[in-house]
């Protein structure tokens, strides 16, 4: 590293080769999609912080918020367009792994000054003077109604600090040995991680008391996560592994699941799907907890990952401590609907498509891109406004983002716009004594009211009172003919005759039916 980032009295931040386990590899280069596997999940973009990055958290504002512990600041970025914020936010010494409580603020721990910067994330600025706790402050972790706990590495304590004063509560609380990680699960218990023994602690944050014996997991306990499952899942570097607790009898629940070369972060996404920063492999690996099984092969990030998190929008973010940067991880996107499904040709139509993973979406129908494209916070769903189609029919709805692409394949149908015609039936003429037609033709003529022209090419029926006569097709001027000669007597009984346009389609429009009713004139 750049800067030296570790304490004199323990290594919190140390990178020393653990018992058994590899050196860390050359740093991992950004994988070529022609040769990642069908499925493989990708790191698309790597976004340039401080020095030394540890720690991350999301605002209420979905900005991401990150601890660069070599240069003694934070960084912002906006997880919409994976883009830093204004310039970076001066905190203490050796800033780690911070949190962003309910009511805003990031609580970032200094654990090279012994005290947690507070930052108000609506304005990027530092609210007051830093708070002291104990010594190597590690990992803050908010509960609700309005308190933050911090461990403290080489104190082996959790402070209590009350988010509305920002001040200290009451005599810190004893927990194991280089205490780490700590999370809160839905039941209000903290889970601390002790690194130097090998357990997690248990705090009940309603008394801020240690609930019961520490619960043994795997070797080097660093971070802890909860799952929506409600589970506490603790990433262990000396052995490779996270182990599964129940929150509810405070055990551990079947087998540890094997993941990458020294898992310094774990992360849970609202889906369930969890992911490990594996600083010795440069790689993140990704579970579903609710199979406990690993899912893919190891994804390639930066160099020295050391904490991960997930985004509202679904993008896993992971920070890089020996690379200066946060890689980003977006998912193929997926797409379960569009409504409406269909709209006119001429273009215009808002639509909205729902999925996953659309942050930083384009869309296209039938390949001609969609205008006013915008996404959801949470990546879910899209509004956009239909292109002008290319022709009538169904077309398929395409969705790209940095992760991928997706289809509906004939998702939208193209609409002709309908059109009002007009039918005019020419009354029959005729001398009424002795029976003679003058004019051997009934005629109707067939107009387009929209653009006021005859329309060619329809069929036109012609009907004296139930019975179908005849038909006939409009000629170039729109009217439609038909030989009135042997049918005379019927038309004089009935009093005229009846010309139908049933629609139809003249390939630029849908015509709308229309009718007619024609008497008899005598001469």
């Amino acid at each position: 590293m750049g800067t030296n980032v570790q304490s004199l009295s323990q290594e919190l931040l140390g990178t020393a080769a653990l018992p058994g386990q590899a050196a860390a590899p050359a740093p991992a280069g950004r994988v070529s999609r022609a040769a990642a596997p069908a499925s493989v999940f990708l790191a698309v973009t790597s976004i340039p912080v401080g020095n030394n990055p540890v720690g991350l958290a999301i605002a209420p504002s979905s900005d991401l918020y990150v601890a660069n512990s070599g240069s003694a600041n934070a960084s912002a970025i906006n997880t919409t367009t994976d883009t830093v914020i204004g310039g970076l936010i001066g905190v203490g010494g050796t800033p780690v792994w911070l949190t962003v409580a309910p009511n805003g603020n990031a609580y970032v721990p200094n654990s090279g000054s012994n005290t947690v910067s507070v930052i108000n994330t609506a304005t990027n600025t530092v609210v007051g003077a830093p708070i002291a706790v104990g010594n190597q402050p590690a990992v803050v972790a908010a509960v609700p109604g309005g308190r933050v706990y911090v461990t403290n590495f080489a104190a082996n304590t959790v402070t209590v600090i009350d988010t509305t004063l920002n001040t200290v509560i009451g005599a810190p609380i004893a927990v194991g040995a280089q205490p780490v990680g700590v999370a809160v699960a839905p039941n209000g218990n903290a889970y601390v991680t002790n690194r130097g023994s090998n357990t997690v602690t248990v705090i009940d944050t309603a008394t801020n008391t240690v609930i019961g014996a520490p619960i043994p997991v795997g070797a080097q306990p660093n971070f802890v996560a909860i799952a929506p499952n409600g589970n506490a899942y603790v990433a262990n570097i000396g052995s490779n592994t996270v182990t599964v607790i129940n929150t509810i009898s405070n055990t551990v629940v079947g087998a540890p699941i094997a993941v990458g070369n020294q898992p310094w972060g774990i992360a849970v996404g609202a889906d369930g799907i969890a992911y490990t920063a594996n600083r010795a492999a440069n790689s993140v690996t990704v579970f579903d907890t609710a199979t406990a099984t690993v899912v893919g092969a190891p994804i390639p990030v930066g160099a020295g990952p050391i904490a991960v998190t997930v985004a509202p929008n679904n993008k896993v973010y992971v920070s890089n401590i020996n690379g200066n940067n946060v890689s980003v991880i977006q998912f193929d996107p997926t797409l379960t609907s569009i409504n409406p499904t269909q709209g006119p040709i001429a273009g215009g139509t808002i639509v909205t498509i729902n999925g996953t993973n659309l942050t930083g979406a384009s869309v296209d129908f039938g390949g001609i891109p969609a205008t006013g494209v915008s996404v959801n916070a949470t990546g879910t769903q899209i509004t956009a406004t239909t292109p002008p189609g290319a022709a009538a029919g169904p077309v398929t709805v395409t969705v790209t983002t940095p992760g991928g692409s997706a289809s509906l394949v004939n998702g939208f149908t193209y609409l002709l716009p309908v059109h009002a015609t007009s039918l005019v039936a020419t009354p029959a003429l005729s001398k009424l004594f002795p029976p003679h037609v003058y004019f051997p033709y009934l005629t109707a003529k067939l107009t387009d009211q929209v653009t006021g022209l005859p329309v060619p090419g329809q069929t036109i029926s012609f009907k004296i009172g139930s019975n179908l006569v005849g038909t006939a097709t409009t000629d170039a001027q729109g009217v439609a003919r038909f030989n009135e000669t042997l049918i005379l007597t019927l038309i004089l009984a009935n009093g005229g005759y009846d010309a139908e346009f049933a629609g139809g389609s003249t390939g630029s429009a849908v015509l709308s039916p229309s009718s007619d009713h024609a008497g008899v004139i005598e001469p």
